[in-house]
């Protein structure tokens, strides 16, 4: 089932969400909808939160479904070991039409569980990496955006507002 994107000004997207206990298969069914969800949505990779549900978890596929083994499932991440420096333009399905450049690391190791709750570590690096970086903070509830220049953030900010009157966001 394919869930609609949660946009920028829901509080549910700067909310840190709670984690993962059961892995059952209501949970596997999730991701499931997940991985369709982004794939529908042309995303490499999609927060729990950006369909409004306040659970640590995030799909991530850098391949948008070309390599069916590049999906990973990431229930409960966290970054255990960051080094270098990568500096990306960025999106968010969550923030449509917006793009900036932000720095991240160029190589990570996470530490998280799969779909029945395994618990596995990865190294990544360049777009595997920044997808990381990019989808934990969505589950600590910080958006792409909070990593820009104040000036360019405020001008992003005041965008979405002229939109959200005009009733296009």
């Amino acid at each position: 089932m394919i869930h609609p994107i949660v946009k920028y000004g829901d509080p549910v997207l700067e909310t840190p969400t709670k984690p993962v206990e059961k892995f059952d298969e209501e949970f596997r069914k999730l991701t499931d909808d997940m991985f369709e969800s982004m794939y529908a949505a042309q995303g490499v990779g999609l927060a729990a939160p950006q369909i409004g549900i306040g659970l640590r978890v995030t799909v991530i596929d850098v391949t948008t479904g070309k390599n069916p083994e590049a999906r990973l499932v990431c229930a409960n991440p966290q970054i255990v070991h960051a080094e270098g420096e990568q500096h990306e333009e960025e999106g968010c399905l969550s923030i449509p039409g917006f793009r900036g450049r932000v720095l991240r690391p160029a190589f990570v190791t996470i530490r998280a569980q799969n779909a029945t709750g395994e618990e596995f570590e990865m190294r990544s690096e360049g777009l595997l990496a920044r997808a990381f970086c990019h989808e934990i903070d969505h589950l600590d509830g910080i958006l792409f955006i909070s990593h820009l220049s104040m000036l360019k953030r405020d001008l992003i900010k005041r965008k979405i507002r002229k939109l959200r009157k005009a009733g296009e966001w």
